[in-house]
């Protein structure tokens, strides 16, 4: 069995690439091209999300205080790593993927709750299934959503969910300072930190699947482009389910050696690419809202 490198190099340096842009963005280049240095902004988050998700998983090193110490300025500004630590493992329990109720990233409705919801929230969890109201609505949606139910667990005594947020403001404060102080209006952040999430949503809009087996639950987008880089080939969803443990930069040659085991493992739940995503699904749901395995 091979062993586990003390430091994963080409996430370290990922890391401080990550944190340099960041800072031309919100100076240098915020000086003398807003609208560009926003573009930069926004990609820095998306990769500094994909990085956290690293970070949650064991990499860079082997220990878990200094990964999380590599992460920890909230860059973002949304939301607490610790809930999205805490949220993300848990939806790693495979056997309960897309369970509306156990699985804390399903997107799906237990068919009872959807039926019983007024007909407008409907149409509006309804565009919320296509790509383009994911993109646009899902940030306010999906991390709204989020937050309300951090706040009904704050009032009902949930001191882990009410530490983890007093600790996101703590790493949230000095990133809105620095900003403050440098050439990008923080007006213009927000507008990058929801960017970052609507490109995040690209990513995790067909992630999962309703299924009787588990395994093929999980999809594989065969894309080598620019989503796939900020994503940290996390559009080989199938594999980092089966392989969690494996860092980002070996994923694609794991994938290429074990291409045919993986698209029988998830049951040809596959596209090409991201392009073709958007192709069939921009204005098209790939699945119901209501959980299609679940009774009425």
């Amino acid at each position: 069995m091979q062993t586990k490198p003390r430091i994963e190099w080409p996430t370290l340096a990922l890391l401080s690439l990550c944190y340099g842009l960041w800072l031309a963005g919100i100076t240098a280049i915020a000086a003398v091209n807003l609208a560009g240095a926003a573009a930069l902004v926004t990609l820095t988050l998306v990769l500094h999300s994909s990085l956290q998700h690293e970070a949650l998983h064991g990499h860079p090193f082997r220990s878990k205080m200094l990964n999380e110490a590599l992460v920890f300025p909230a860059l973002g500004l949304i939301i607490p790593y610790i809930r999205f630590r805490d949220t993300h493992l848990a939806h790693h329990r495979n056997a309960l993927l897309t369970d509306p109720y156990d699985d804390p990233e399903s997107n799906y409705f237990d068919p009872k709750v959807w039926n019983a919801l007024p007909l407008w929230k409907r149409r509006v969890l309804a565009f919320n299934n296509t790509l383009l109201g994911r993109m646009l609505a899902g940030p306010l949606i999906g991390t709204g959503g989020f937050i309300l139910e951090d706040v009904r667990l704050i009032r009902n005594g949930d001191r882990g969910v009410l530490k983890a947020w007093i600790i996101h403001g703590i790493a949230a404060a000095p990133v809105i300072a620095v900003v403050a102080l440098s050439a990008m209006p923080l007006w213009a952040y927000f507008i990058c930190a929801y960017a970052a999430l609507s490109i995040l949503r690209i990513r995790t809009f067909l992630e999962h699947r309703a299924h009787a087996s588990p395994m093929q639950r999980s999809v594989i987008i065969d894309d080598k482009g620019p989503l796939a880089l900020i994503f940290l080939n996390n559009n080989l969803h199938a594999v980092h389910h089966a392989h969690p443990g494996v860092s980002w930069y070996k994923l694609p040659a794991l994938y290429q050696r074990r291409r045919s085991f993986f698209l029988r493992y998830n049951g040809g739940y596959y596209y090409p690419s991201y392009p073709a995503i958007f192709k069939s699904h921009l204005l098209n749901a790939k699945d119901p809202v209501s959980h299609p395995l679940m009774p009425e």
